[in-house]
């Protein structure tokens, strides 16, 4: 009668495991669907006061081809270029 618990157990965590790994597969993420990059938040209020943006790797297509480390650096180089670059979208330019 010991066993059976353990069985349980060991059903449970497979049949989780194998969600995780199988919804990962086959459900791909839609970036259009996500919001454009709020810029206003990494813009600096004081002109003379450089962005600081985080060292992450989130991928930002620009119009002008450039793919950006992430939408920090993409709205500072958007704000320098007085916002003639646009987003195109999330991850690497093709």
């Amino acid at each position: 009668m010991a066993a059976f618990p353990h069985k349980i157990i060991f059903f449970l965590v497979c049949s989780t495991l194998t969600h995780v790994a199988f919804s990962g597969i086959f459900n791909k993420r839609d970036f259009t669907r996500w919001p454009k990059p709020r810029c206003k938040m990494y813009i600096p209020l004081d002109p003379d006061y450089n962005a600081d943006c985080p060292n992450v790797t989130a991928p930002v297509c620009a119009s002008n081809g450039h793919t950006f480390q992430n939408e920090c650096f993409f709205c500072v180089e958007q704000r320098e270029f007085h916002y003639r670059i646009k987003f195109e979208k999330y991850g690497k330019c093709d």
